[in-house]
């Protein structure tokens, strides 16, 4: 049985106290606000995956919801993406309500930005590949509607730092989901395959110039994938649903090479 699962079938006992346990609880019903130190010291290896999972699950959703809110209201395009992360989980009927009323609590005044953020980077034991990709989907999330304004901006950032992300990776990362966004795009709009895409984007989603040389491409190159390889990131924690976004943005990086590949002659 996975974690979710367990979650609902009544095994508990892995589960997380604290924000991300009180707010989860407030959304499936449940008093999850137990003393983590003593859970940890109850169960073991396997345990401490589903609880990472778990964590991910929580703190994705309602701080999705949180980002969304931040410029004072939610837009269809922010709704529209969350439904989409949803779509590409390919959750349950269950799982979906209970991603919906994480985003809804994440909406609300009181919101413990602060105590979620510092307990998901404890559960993920600073695993910064799973802390990366969280960060990454919530840039989508503030893109969503083709802007990201400075209330959003703002919002971001503190979201990284608190994780540990420096600022220049930060904003290497925002030029990174802008380039994916738009090379992908290109390809859809005009109903042609990936590779198509803007050269100039492809460039960026790889985080190199076109004055890098081949060695230099192929390094980012393979340094993205190794982070956003699937099934590293679910040996690492992250929940089973969301290896559809891991694998998609893979073939998104995995096209932007290809592009750079076939206009260098590579």
């Amino acid at each position: 049985m996975g974690w979710w699962g367990k979650l609902v079938g009544g095994a508990f006992g892995f589960m997380l106290g604290g924000p991300l346990g009180a707010i989860l609880g407030a959304v499936l019903g449940h008093n999850f606000d137990r003393g983590l130190d003593r859970l940890r010291l109850e169960h073991g290896a396997g345990a401490d995956h589903e609880r990472i999972q778990t964590a991910f699950f929580t703190a994705t959703f309602s701080i999705m919801g949180y980002v969304a809110k931040s410029d004072g209201r939610v837009s269809e395009g922010e709704i529209a993406l969350a439904r989409q992360v949803m779509a590409q989980m390919r959750l349950n009927e269950e799982q979906r309500r209970a991603a919906i009323g994480l985003f809804n609590q994440g909406k609300q005044q009181d919101f413990p930005l602060e105590g979620a953020l510092d307990q998901f980077r404890r559960e993920c034991h600073r695993r910064r590949q799973l802390l990366q990709m969280f960060l990454e989907i919530q840039i989508y999330t503030a893109l969503a509607d083709g802007e990201l304004d400075t209330a959003e901006r703002d919002v971001l950032l503190h979201i990284s730092a608190r994780l540990g992300f420096p600022r220049e990776h930060f904003e290497r990362l925002v030029a990174m989901v802008r380039a994916q966004q738009h090379f992908a795009g290109a390809g859809r709009a005009a109903g042609a395959p990936p590779t198509q895409g803007s050269l100039h984007d492809a460039y960026a989603v790889l985080g190199v110039n076109r004055t890098a040389t081949d060695a230099e491409v192929k390094r980012a190159y393979r340094r993205l994938m190794n982070q956003h390889h699937p099934d590293k990131l679910v040996a690492k924690g992250l929940p089973e649903e969301m290896m559809e976004i891991a694998k998609e943005k893979s073939q998104e990086i995995r096209a932007a090479y290809d592009r750079i590949r076939e206009a260098r002659g590579m």
